[in-house]
């Protein structure tokens, strides 16, 4: 049996400006973290990293414009072989954002710390999306 981390939240972005956070490096950097690099197309290959800490690479695996993006994390970090699905649709007028973090054993500790690390850096994600400012690791804003 294997676990997953869900999220699932509303902005009032509309979703390819949403999509678009998601999708490329610059949009990545505001939200996630500064030290983004890579190609965020399809079969790119996304570094990122942490400070001094050396972050996951993930590929990304399927692109379906403004509905779906997922990644697989290819390092040893502890996310080895996890994917990460990004799911948009229209709901009242506002994108709705679905978030999982698919491929935990367990639910221990690493477990927690990873799915209130992602609650924040989807509020800050869609905080990017509503203001042009969001809270990624290494941002004047980020606490």
């Amino acid at each position: 049996m294997t676990y997953s981390i869900k999220q699932l939240f509303h902005t009032g972005a509309n979703p390819s400006k949403v999509f678009d956070a998601l999708t490329s490096v610059n949009g990545i950097k505001n939200w996630w973290t500064i030290q983004t690099t890579g190609d965020a197309s399809l079969n790119g290959l996304l570094q990122f990293d942490f400070g001094d800490h050396k972050g996951p690479t993930f590929k990304v695996i399927e692109v379906e414009p403004n509905e779906r993006l997922v990644w697989e994390c290819l390092t040893d970090n502890g996310w080895l072989g996890h994917t990460f699905i990004f799911e948009l649709d229209q709901n009242d007028d506002k994108t709705r954002i679905r978030f999982s973090h698919n491929g935990w054993e367990e639910q221990g500790d690493f477990y927690a710390g990873c799915s209130f690390s992602w609650g924040r850096y989807m509020q800050s994600l869609r905080q990017y999306c509503e203001t042009g400012n969001g809270e990624a690791f290494g941002s004047p804003g980020y606490r």
